[in-house]
């Protein structure tokens, strides 16, 4: 099969990626579920800071894989809506949400872009999703509308995602460009393993993916009608995703003697109320 015929059915590759790697996740040290469960906070600080307190209020997760953050945000008081494209991750996340007492928090098995017509037409207080999820999507404008339709009258999108400028770098030294900052065309690749697990053996390898320049994604954002209030750059990343990053405790950072660049950005977007 050709790289253009593979672009082109990037829906079926990538959820058959992922569909196989839930299992793998659900069972490693990445997404530690048994800590989870026991009541290990999968957020960061920095997430829980920026959008604050959501006690009482309707939160809805697009992208959100097997659920801990979704879940997480549950056990902070929010009521919790789950979306993502995998039904294996969707039921897994299900029975997470069961284990842990979450039984009103819903998880639904959809393409982001249907998500508006696989919700019912409902909208929330915040939409929050990101940490590797916008390069899985083929058209940034598209999501941005699907996301403002989502968001109630005076409710927001938190976007904690990685920084497309560190999607240029070398996995060698984080620091080497290697890769076209603007180019619009997809992206084929064909890795085994998982960044939960790189050595698990895998066979659904092929992926289809986009890289969105940041100014790509603040404009749609705006474009939609939501109006970005905060954009935060961060010197830090989740996991070592080049072979010099140094850290402990899941954060994870490029050594001292090396010039910072953004490695990841959140950024909060409001909806003007009625």
């Amino acid at each position: 099969m050709s790289a253009d015929a593979r672009a082109e059915d990037w829906i079926v590759l990538n959820r058959a990626n992922w569909d196989e790697r839930v299992p793998i996740h659900a069972a490693g040290g990445f997404y530690d579920l048994p800590g989870f469960i026991e009541g290990a906070e999968a957020l960061r600080d920095f997430e829980l800071a920026e959008v604050g307190n959501v006690r009482g209020r309707r939160l809805l997760h697009l992208q959100c894989h097997i659920g801990t953050d979704t879940l997480s945000w549950a056990r902070h008081g929010a009521t919790v809506t789950g979306l993502d494209f995998s039904e294996p991750a969707v039921r897994t996340a299900t029975e997470l949400a069961l284990r842990i007492g979450a039984a009103d928090a819903r998880f639904v098995a959809a393409n982001v872009y249907d998500a508006v017509e696989a919700l019912g037409g409902q909208t929330y207080d915040i939409v929050y999703t990101g940490v590797g999820a916008l390069v899985w999507l083929p058209d940034i404008e598209g999501w941005a509308t699907v996301v403002a339709s989502l968001i109630a009258p005076g409710g927001f999108l938190y976007l904690a995602e990685f920084h497309p400028f560190s999607n240029m770098l070398s996995d060698e030294d984080g620091r080497t460009v290697v890769y076209d900052y603007f180019d619009p065309e997809a992206q084929v690749w064909d890795e085994s393993g998982t960044y939960a697990d790189p050595d698990a053996p895998t066979t659904a390898n092929v992926t289809v993916q986009w890289q969105h320049s940041l100014g790509d994604i603040l404009t749609a954002l705006s474009t939609a009608g939501l109006r970005v209030e905060f954009l935060h750059e961060h010197d830090f990343t989740l996991f070592p995703r080049f072979h010099t990053l140094t850290g402990t405790d899941g954060i994870f950072r490029l050594p001292d003697q090396q010039p910072r660049v953004p490695l990841m950005f959140s950024l909060k977007a409001s909806k003007p109320a009625n």
